[in-house]
């Protein structure tokens, strides 16, 4: 019998975090760019760990609240 286990993603794809933050895929791609969203390259993809989304949102609401 297998397990049913609910898995959670360790990291993110481009697409992934622009589904998550409500962007284009063209936006997501320009902030990693930027640096403004930090990523890693894994062969010939770029991928986003989740706290690193967490830190972008944390950082972006902190900077419209001044």
């Amino acid at each position: 019998m297998v397990e049913s286990r609910d898995l959670t993603p360790k990291w993110y794809t481009t697409a992934q975090v622009a589904d998550l933050l409500g962007f284009g895929l063209y936006k997501t791609k320009a902030i990693i760019a930027s640096g403004e969203l930090r990523s890693l390259k894994d062969g010939r993809y770029r991928r986003v760990l989740p706290e690193w989304v967490d830190e972008y949102v944390r950082r972006r609401a902190a900077e419209s609240e001044r």
